[in-house]
């Protein structure tokens, strides 16, 4: 780490104002700042300084991610060995599989949203922002295998522009990149993000598989949304061996991703806590109500939390830091309002079986709304207290 720490000081000269390569001063920093903790201090004013940046922060969130990706590429190759007939084939094989399919789609989402990111940054002759590094791995995980590498640029250089950059970059967007890549990829191409022949991958890949016309595979949360009854086991929904999205299926693998982000303080538990309670809440007075004809108001609770991007929305996205609620008691009503609404439009809308990601997006919008509220709330006993005295 010396030796790089030294060769970057001895080509910084070259990026700095009046060197030969200025123009590429934010990829420069962007690189820099990535692989060391800046050294740099305030010049003014009084601040505490401590070695987690932001740039820090979005690597813990990729390190938590990890066993959701990994698993996630299993997944791919078990779901496609199945479906072909070849059960049989081994745990490697399937592994290996899955990461030359899940691998482009990493990639083209990096390519794309780093590219936009970098010439904005320098045309803006500002600092590359560092959070595509967790936008980037989300939006792949969060789509079918299906989908083609060529809609998912598209999504995702629209996510990073409108959702992003029009705001002002990271920090200042309204709604979670990521989810409106994916809204943006199901209102504008249902046929790639919805239906039976999307989960599965049909292709065969380096001799690995085989390659055949079409493969069906419906998700458990899909065939409830049809009236029936999911023909995978509770012990398939946990582990993750379901179609789905590519990072959504594994509840444990999300657990451990949870653990992490909680035990380094990057996530909150009453935001994560609230929205599971809020979707159990929910489901239990549907279950209350019955209704025979939807079955998706059957349903059981840990079903519901167990199937689609329930877990994932729940740990990776409602936690988001810039498009969260940031008040303590805000946390709580934001957090159990999407566990709710999520279940809501699962069942109040068969149409759209997976409810988180709109949840999601609807209180993005709401949050500042919420923390407002809090903030007066706080204001105001505050003032009384003052006057009492």
């Amino acid at each position: 780490m010396k030796a790089l720490r030294n060769y970057l000081d001895k080509i910084k000269p070259n990026f700095e104002e009046g060197g030969k390569l200025h123009a590429f001063r934010s990829v420069f920093d962007g690189f820099e700042t990535f692989l060391f903790v800046p050294n740099s201090t305030s010049k003014t004013g009084v601040h505490v300084h401590d070695s987690i940046d932001s740039k820090r922060i979005m690597s813990i969130v990729v390190i938590a991610l990890i066993p959701a990706l990994l698993f996630g590429m299993y997944n791919v190759g078990y779901q496609h060995f199945n479906a072909v007939g070849m059960p049989d084939a081994g745990f490697f094989e399937m592994f290996i599989y899955g990461f030359l399919a899940v691998l482009p789609k990493i990639i083209v989402s990096y390519v794309v949203g780093l590219g936009i990111e970098f010439v904005v940054a320098q045309w803006k002759n500002e600092e590359i922002q560092e959070g595509f590094l967790v936008s980037g791995l989300l939006i792949p995980m969060i789509v079918p295998v299906g989908c083609p590498l060529w809609i998912l640029a598209i999504a995702t250089a629209f996510s990073v522009i409108f959702a992003k950059e029009v705001f002002g970059g990271t920090g200042m967007n309204v709604f979670n990149p990521a989810l409106i890549a994916r809204a943006f990829l199901f209102f504008a191409y249902p046929a790639k993000m919805s239906g039976d022949t999307v989960w599965v991958a049909k292709d065969s890949i380096f001799g690995l598989g085989q390659t055949v016309d079409g493969l069906t595979a419906a998700t458990p949360l899909g065939q409830a949304a049809t009236n029936i009854t999911p023909d995978a086991s509770l012990c398939d929904m946990i582990i993750g061996l379901i179609p789905g999205s590519i990072g959504e299926t594994s509840v444990i693998a999300i657990a451990i991703g949870a653990f992490i982000l909680l035990w380094t303080g990057v996530a909150s538990w009453k935001t994560m806590g609230s929205v599971f309670v809020g979707g159990i809440v929910m489901a239990l007075i549907f279950n209350a109500l019955g209704s025979e004809s939807n079955m998706m108001a059957q349903l059981p609770w840990y079903e519901h939390l167990c199937l689609g991007g329930f877990c994932f929305g729940a740990v990776f996205m409602a936690t988001d830091p810039v498009t969260s609620a940031r008040t303590e008691g805000g946390k709580y009503i934001y957090g159990f309002l999407i566990g709710a609404m999520a279940v809501i439009i699962r069942v109040l809308n068969p149409g759209y079986p997976e409810g988180m990601m709109l949840a999601i997006l609807l209180m993005n919008v709401f949050a500042p709304l919420i923390d407002y509220c809090f903030v007066q709330k706080n204001i105001s006993a505050r003032a009384k207290r003052i006057q009492v005295k």
